[in-house]
């Protein structure tokens, strides 16, 4: 039997590995200058989390949630989103207390998990990377997240990107422009698709969000919410927009533009790129919010949150379009040249010295003759080789090339062992 990855999913081999851990790190470098934390949570977690926080009328729930019944009989569901688990780990550990410095800034990396149809940049095993930072209302929070989102694009080399915002206003703003859609789509219910349907009077945000062609012909003439808002979601708002422009980020005004979750509420924003890789059109690379009243949802004190999730699936491929180069993440430092089978532990523990120095070194494993050798060592761009011989093995020595300029010096084998860091310096003297 030939076994297969299962559909959906991805190996992320040597060669494309290192481009994850670019981003990976980079994402760590930035979030530590903004005073965030790493925190894990479990690959999966108990269903009502997730149709709890991101609502039983939403694709997520509906449609993508890989859940089962564990042997406990316990109704488990893989991660589809990583919000709702750092909430719940939020408030089961009352990181809310008065003794955790507020905002409390945490940030994720990790799978997800949805049964969606595979496409480019969207698997049903994806990865994402997020932030979250709960106790504050202040909307210099959500721009501070927005900007951070854009700092980390920027620093993937990704530049030809869009910021859209929008907002979904208070409790009081969503009741009243609720009603309006319901309203206003109620005379085209018979039209509107089986999904619209069942959505319109359970969450009526939805139909918004639908993407069948029928459906999005009638929204196209809705109400808007921006014409609903409450004077607190329109300040709240109006100073989002303020201090962005301080900040010189460009941004669009989306009214239109709901997210896929329930959850959130005022500040939503998507930065988007119209790269061909991703298809036609701008798409979604990095998006989030803030979801005030997320914490309570799942048995929490009320509390505040704002946060963001961006696909590293996605951003990857924008990278590779883009022909972003890495810095040199794989260098090879060494190379241990064996002439005779006699040389083979005094190579391995030259090897082991070059290690224990903090560098790179590699040597054969293949019993190959020592022209095979060479090869590979300037097959993989080594700075330099060490070469043992009968004669350096009866002398213990090393002959130590630097590959660049051909230059060579015999070293003791016992120097090597003590300070090879040393060893290099005097070898760059003598140059």
């Amino acid at each position: 039997m030939r076994y297969q990855r299962p559909k959906g999913t991805a190996d992320i081999l040597p060669g494309d590995s290192e481009l994850w851990q670019f981003v990976e790190s980079t994402a760590r470098a930035i979030f530590r200058t903004y005073r965030y934390q790493e925190i894990r949570t479990p690959m999966f977690e108990s269903y009502d989390v997730f149709s709890r926080t991101s609502g039983d009328t939403s694709d997520i729930v509906t449609k993508e949630m890989y859940d089962f019944m564990d042997k406990g009989d316990r109704h488990l569901a893989l991660r589809p989103e990583g919000t709702a688990g750092v909430v719940r780990a939020f408030i089961e550990n009352k990181l809310y207390g008065p003794e955790t410095q507020k905002p409390y800034k945490v940030y994720y990396m990790g799978p997800m998990f949805r049964y969606e149809r595979p496409q480019s940049g969207r698997q049903r095993q994806f990865h994402q990377i997020g932030v979250e930072a709960f106790g504050s209302d202040d909307p210099a929070l959500d721009v501070e997240v927005i900007a951070m989102g854009m700092q980390l694009l920027n620093e993937l080399g990704l530049h030809d990107l869009k910021l859209v915002i929008n907002t979904l206003g208070d409790a009081d703003t969503r009741e009243n422009y609720r009603q309006a859609l319901i309203n206003f789509l109620e005379p085209h219910f018979d039209e509107l698709s089986e999904d619209s349907q069942n959505r319109l009077h359970k969450n009526p945000l939805r139909v918004l969000d639908s993407k069948d062609p029928k459906d999005q012909e009638f929204v196209a003439d809705a109400p808007s919410i921006l014409d609903f808002l409450t004077s607190e979601a329109r300040s709240h708002f109006d100073q989002v927009e303020a201090t962005l422009t301080a900040l010189g980020i460009d941004f669009t005004v989306d009214p239109d533009m709901v997210r896929g979750l329930d959850y959130y509420n005022h500040t939503i924003f998507e930065i988007m790129s119209n790269s061909k890789s991703l298809g036609e059109g701008y798409t979604t690379v990095l998006a989030g919010g803030r979801y005030n009243g997320l914490v309570e949802e799942l048995g929490g004190p009320e509390m505040a949150g704002v946060g963001f999730g961006m696909g590293i699936e996605r951003v990857v491929l924008l990278m590779k379009d883009a022909g972003v180069t890495l810095p040199e993440l794989d260098q090879l430092d060494v190379y241990v040249v064996g002439i005779t089978e006699d040389t083979s532990a005094m190579t391995l523990q030259l090897t082991e010295a070059v290690r224990q120095a903090g560098m790179t070194a590699d040597r054969d494993y293949l019993g190959r003759k020592a022209k095979a050798q060479f090869k590979t060592a300037n097959k993989q761009n080594a700075r330099y080789t060490m070469t043992v011989g009968d004669v350096e093995l009866e002398n213990r020595t090393v002959n130590l090339k630097l590959m660049a300029t051909g230059e060579e010096i015999i070293v003791p084998v016992d120097a090597v062992f003590a300070d090879f860091n040393r060893v290099l310096s005097d070898f760059a003297d003598e140059e």
